[in-house]
């Protein structure tokens, strides 16, 4: 099962934990899991890439774990107000995308969120 710990301060998704492969077919082939890194990837490139937006992340590639922070969300991080909103706004559209994957793959995919 793949986990993911979304991580949020007044109501602001700024990061994320994700942990575990999915399961779901044979390691390699495993089109669920190829689709949730896919979707991470192009997550942390749009921010860091497209929207050049500090942010802080470990990939470790033997476990596949995953932790990502874009403080660029966070007003006491980025004074540029529609840099922040274009972070929070593909940080939330992240966790909208994982939670509808949950409707038909709640057996192997979980989210939490830690409000901080």
């Amino acid at each position: 099962m793949t986990k993911f710990v979304f991580y949020k301060r007044d109501g602001v998704y700024y990061g994320f934990r994700e942990t575990g492969h999915t399961g779901f077919g044979e390691e390699g082939d495993d089109i669920l899991c190829a689709a949730l890194s896919a979707m991470t990837m192009l997550l942390i490139n749009t921010i860091e890439v497209s929207f050049a937006s500090d942010v802080e992340y470990t990939i470790d590639d033997d476990s596949a774990d995953i932790t990502f922070f874009a403080r660029g969300a966070l007003s006491e991080f980025e004074s540029d107000e529609k840099k922040r909103y274009a972070v929070s706004g593909v940080m939330y559209a992240f966790y909208l995308q994982i939670n509808d994957l949950i409707e038909e793959y709640y057996d192997y995919i979980d989210v939490t969120e830690v409000e901080e």
